[in-house]
């Protein structure tokens, strides 16, 4: 007779990378990790920082992350979904526009400033946070 496993729920972060690992995607996998959660990521932004400061950020286009998203919600599925740092106002409907497509419940974390007051939100993507999400 089989063994049968429990799978465990599956949840995509939708979110930047943070090269220190304390924020972003890593940590977020990192907390999924520790809830017995199989968790997913749809990389948004690549930030260069540390216990310092943010040196750098870099969003990715739009058309990288629809192609991540649909990859992974096509094929694997996914029961909810969280955001983070979304960069841009275009980021940010792209975003939206999935999220309400794929019917999974969503945590938003407006990401906008690090903990070191570096800004990781354009100004103009304010009202599409509020507005959007």
């Amino acid at each position: 007779m089989p063994i049968r496993t429990a799978v465990p729920p599956r949840v995509l972060t939708v979110a930047g990378s943070d090269s220190g690992g304390g924020a972003g995607i890593q940590a977020d996998l990192k907390t999924m990790l520790a809830h017995g959660v199989h968790g997913m990521s749809v990389l948004t932004a690549v930030t260069a920082q540390n216990s310092l400061g943010v040196q750098g950020a870099w969003e990715l286009p739009v058309e990288a992350v629809r192609a991540q998203y649909r990859s992974v919600v096509d094929d694997i599925g996914v029961q909810a979904v969280k955001t983070g740092m979304l960069a841009s106002a275009a980021l940010v409907e792209t975003v939206a526009e999935l999220l309400a497509a794929t019917g999974a419940p969503v945590v938003v974390d407006p990401v906008g400033v690090s903990k070191h007051g570096d800004a990781l939100l354009a100004a103009e993507a304010l009202d599409s946070v509020r507005t959007k999400l």
